[in-house]
């Protein structure tokens, strides 16, 4: 139990100083997700709307695929952008794996049937609301697309938190494409592992807290950001 509480203190101590390795773990950290989940959201966003207002002939099992790799193992997406990027691979020209870019990638790869199944389940019930309205209006098939992102804008901002959190909890497919290298590629989930397996529980704590705390203040700013919407209504 000392150990547990002078942990604590470290850690409590760590953050209120703004330690330096700390912020920059923490900066990567966001630096990273939060590009994979704005790439992530420009891909996966118009690829729901495009299911819930265009119908052709496998549509149903491009949604059954997308729902079913919302489950996928991180590691092995790992393992796949790792052959994907490495020296023998095809991309391995570019000289990607082991750097932010690769850790990017990967967490895409993971977010975007998560952002899309959520997105395309709101975006179709909207669509069941807009059908006739605008079939009537002889709009075009982007212009469908466009309409159903921006009134289903708040809906939408959930699904892109559920890909902030899956992406931030990241640490498998993380540590075998970035490699956790300090200074370069190490962000607050891999340094977690490391820390905890060295015995520094402190940095470790401190880490988590800071994870935590992330995680709680995007939760907090998409909320406000959806109230903020619907007063602006009134």
């Amino acid at each position: 139990m000392t150990d547990l509480w002078s942990g604590l203190s470290q850690a409590f101590w760590l953050v209120v100083t703004a330690d330096a390795e700390l912020a920059e773990i923490a900066l990567r950290s966001l630096h990273v997700t939060l590009t994979a989940l704005v790439l992530g959201c420009a891909i996966a966003m118009p690829l729901a709307a495009l299911l819930a207002v265009r119908r052709f002939r496998w549509r149903r099992t491009v949604i059954a695929v997308l729902n079913a790799l919302m489950g996928l193992p991180p590691v092995v997406v790992g393992l796949v952008v790792y052959i994907l990027l490495s020296r023998s691979g095809p991309f391995g020209v570019f000289g990607l794996l082991f750097t932010p870019t690769a850790m990017i990638i990967a967490q895409m790869v993971i977010i975007i049937p998560l952002i899309a199944s959520i997105a395309h389940q709101s975006l179709r019930d909207l669509w069941q609301d807009y059908h006739d309205l605008l079939i009537s209006m002889n709009v075009t098939q982007w212009q469908k697309i466009r309409t159903l992102l921006w009134d289903a804008r708040r809906a939408l901002l959930t699904a892109a938190l559920a890909g902030f959190g899956r992406g931030i909890g990241e640490v498998g497919a993380i540590m075998i494409v970035g490699g956790n290298i300090d200074n370069a590629t190490r962000v607050l989930t891999t340094a977690i592992a490391l820390e905890t397996g060295k015995g520094d529980f402190a940095l470790a704590l401190a880490l988590g807290i800071v994870l935590i705390g992330l995680t709680i203040a995007v939760n907090l700013c998409i909320h406000w950001l959806g109230q903020t919407e619907r007063e602006g209504r009134w």
